[in-house]
């Protein structure tokens, strides 16, 4: 995640309360991810931006997971979603994306 991203994160932390955020991400790899959902839950672990040492423990999720799969209208996520999804390792992703909330998510 950039530092402008984790800049506005934070500030949107802050601004509504964490409890009151939910992240969405659409990288195309597990392991990138998990690295986003990491940095807005226990904090920058690059410990290179503004999220260094800040643990927000926000919800975060993958575009691809069910859960958010279910609450985007279908023929949007098709058109806006759908080739992307049928190239991903989906499995991988949503691994990671589940292990990252477990461990650090706070609300």
């Amino acid at each position: 995640m950039d530092l402008e991203n984790q800049k506005r994160v934070k500030e949107y932390a802050e601004q509504y309360g964490p409890e009151n955020i939910v992240v969405l991400l659409g990288a195309a790899e597990g392991e990138a991810a998990g690295l986003a959902a990491e940095t807005v839950t226990a904090g920058d672990p690059t410990y290179a931006g503004p999220l260094a040492g800040v643990s927000l423990g926000l919800k975060v999720y993958h575009i691809c997971e069910p859960e958010i799969k279910a609450e985007v209208d279908e023929a949007v996520y098709d058109e806006q979603v759908g080739m992307m999804e049928m190239v991903l390792n989906v499995d991988e992703i949503i691994s990671e994306m589940t292990a990252i909330r477990e461990q650090y998510t706070k609300y």
